[in-house]
């Protein structure tokens, strides 16, 4: 962990607790008690997923427990207090994709879960070392006002302030198509062990895509999902910093270039979401951070029966013959403190290389299934950098009306280095030919306490950096020390420093995760936000496997919840609502 802190800030600092929430389950602070219980199904991990397969199974009937191996529920969608008095989003940072039916059958509201909806969405400043603006635009400030959009994108092109509307109906209309299979498991087209009804109920999933889209539109889909997101985009517009804008949602956690094919599909499942009835797009910070999601999942999953053991690290599954059959089967699991647990399932919310190649006794896999998920790309591009501010940062290009006051362009999104589509695809070439960070990173800064002040000392800001592009292994040489963590770390700020002047004496203390902090922290195989990289070919039928893409494993009773399963990453909650359905249809 990279920080230092210094807090200046005028609010005493207080440590932040992970509630423990009573009712017909426990949440237990160490696995002391797990042999105590008799379980049918145990979830190896308390992330958003797991939390969410563990709620459903148990209102199904099954006595669950799951186990996590820190000491807080989430996964990676946590709030953490890494320097005193400011609380973070450590990794996953906003809401959008979250199914709308989990939300409502978990009843997230009820349990004290509050999103403050983000208006305006997305601010690209431009950079000058002038403050006379007279001679060009401030930046490209984009939210929900139709009327605002227009005269926005008109600074730079009237021709594309009338097509962006238009666009927002092309991405709208291939969003809804695909809604229908986020719910439903995917078509094996391999195991004829498959059932009748899964079967008959992943191809009514796929006619209904079908119908939504229409035959007229199924070319363009099919081009936004298989070509570089910079081909979709240049036929729509002719503006850089809209489509800079609009692209970096097609490169966000892949190592991709706007010119990658396939960054179209990552486009369109960024925008996939609207949470809480919102349009497509539309993000939103829960209040206390995104450990507010998992915490009121957790609650819900407890009240629901659901034991939760926390500082429960696995060791390995148990496997055996199934009585009468060749099939293995598993019966359980084992603790890092050599304490076993027996379950008839288990559903591991890990990725699949986690899942498959170290809590998997060897041996047991069949050497197609793992020669697939071994070909899974974890490939990471991604540096998060949390930080404390002790104010407000003041771009060049749209001052603050006021000392310390935020402006609607703070709530948004906050595009850094990002003014055309070449500036994006020279950062990503560094990371990918090179081998080395980013001269010049893509930056994504949001900044949730300028609608959430719970997570501050009062006047001060915690901020999340998103970055790209960062190779997991350098070419030059150089390991992720807490030196180099640093020194990427200045990179970045002063990047930030050439759009907004005086931000590093802002800065109040930090941490830095690159790729390998990020496996080592929250588990994640190759620092990969999605468990695996979200390609076409790593999608649908194939994720993570072409014999196995229906959350079923070759180990009877061994299941896949997380988002190395259909249909991948984001805080969405479709892996776990997924794996639940096919569990409880399942013959034990």
């Amino acid at each position: 962990m990279v920080y230092r802190f210094a807090c200046r800030c005028g609010k005493a600092a207080s440590r932040s607790t992970y509630a423990v929430f009573r009712s017909a389950g426990t949440i237990a602070n160490s696995p002391a008690s797990c042999g105590d219980k008799e379980y049918n199904t145990v979830i190896v991990g308390a992330g958003h997923n797991g939390l969410i397969a563990a709620t459903y199974l148990a209102r199904g009937g099954r006595k669950v427990l799951i186990l996590e191996r820190r000491h807080i529920a989430g996964g990676a969608a946590i709030t953490e207090e890494i320097v005193p008095g400011f609380k973070f989003s450590r990794a996953s940072y906003l809401l959008s994709l979250l199914r709308p039916q989990i939300l409502k059958d978990l009843d997230l509201k009820g349990h004290g879960l509050r999103l403050h909806k983000r208006d305006p969405s997305s601010f690209t400043p431009l950079w000058t070392k002038s403050t006379d603006q007279s001679s060009r635009p401030a930046g490209l400030l984009l939210g929900s006002d139709a009327e605002q959009n227009r005269n926005q994108i008109s600074q730079f092109s009237s021709k594309d302030a009338e097509m962006y509307g238009r666009y927002e109906e092309f991405i709208a209309r291939i969003a809804n198509s695909v809604d229908p299979l986020l719910d439903s498991v995917p078509l094996n087209m391999v195991q004829k062990s498959s059932s009748i009804s899964s079967k008959m109920g992943s191809l009514r999933a796929l006619l209904k895509a079908g119908s939504r889209l229409g035959l007229k539109h199924l070319p363009g889909a099919y081009e936004l999902m298989t070509s570089p997101a910079a081909k979709v985009l240049d036929k729509w517009f002719e503006g850089d910093v809209l489509k800079a804008a609009l692209g970096t949602d097609a490169i966000i956690g892949a190592m991709l270039s706007p010119y990658s094919p396939g960054s179209g599909y990552v486009l369109l499942h960024h925008v996939m979401g609207g949470v809480d009835g919102g349009g497509p797009g539309e993000w939103a910070y829960p209040h206390g951070g995104m450990g507010a999601v998992t915490g009121a999942m957790a609650q819900a999953a407890v009240k629901a029966g659901v034991d939760i053991c926390l500082n429960s690290p696995v060791r390995e599954f148990l496997v055996k013959q199934h009585a009468g059959t060749d099939d293995p089967r598993v019966h359980g699991v084992q603790l890092e403190d050599g304490q076993a647990v027996l379950a008839s399932s288990v559903l591991s919310n890990a990725t699949a290389d986690v899942t498959f190649n170290k809590l998997t006794p060897k041996g047991v896999l069949p050497d197609d299934f793992l020669a697939d998920v071994n070909g899974v790309d974890y490939t990471s591009p991604v540096t998060k950098i949390s930080v404390a501010l002790s104010s407000i940062p003041d771009f060049l290009s749209a001052p603050n009306t006021a000392p310390g006051v935020p402006g609607p362009h703070h709530r948004a999104t906050i595009h850094i280095n990002c003014e055309s589509m070449r500036q994006v695809h020279s950062a990503y070439s560094d990371a990918a030919f090179r081998g080395v960070p980013s001269e010049t990173p893509l930056i994504e800064m949001c900044i949730p306490s300028t609608l959430d002040d719970s997570l501050t000392p009062e006047g001060c800001h915690v901020m999340s950096l998103f970055t790209q592009f960062t190779p997991y292994t350098r070419s030059d040489g150089v390991e992720w020390t807490q030196e180099a963590r640093e020194e990427y770390a200045e990179r970045v700020f002063q990047c930030i420093e050439e759009y907004a002047p005086g931000f590093r004496s802002l800065v109040v203390g930090y941490e830095c995760l690159p790729p390998p902090e990020l496996e080592r922290v929250f588990g994640l195989t190759g620092g990969n936000i999605f468990h695996g990289s979200m390609s076409l070919d790593q999608l649908y039928w194939t994720r993570p496997s072409r014999l196995y893409p229906d959350y079923r494993s070759p180990i009877r009773g061994l299941y896949l919840c997380g988002s190395s399963a259909h249909p991948g990453g984001g805080v969405m909650g479709a892996p776990g609502y997924n794996a639940a359905k096919v569990v409880l249809s399942s013959q034990l």
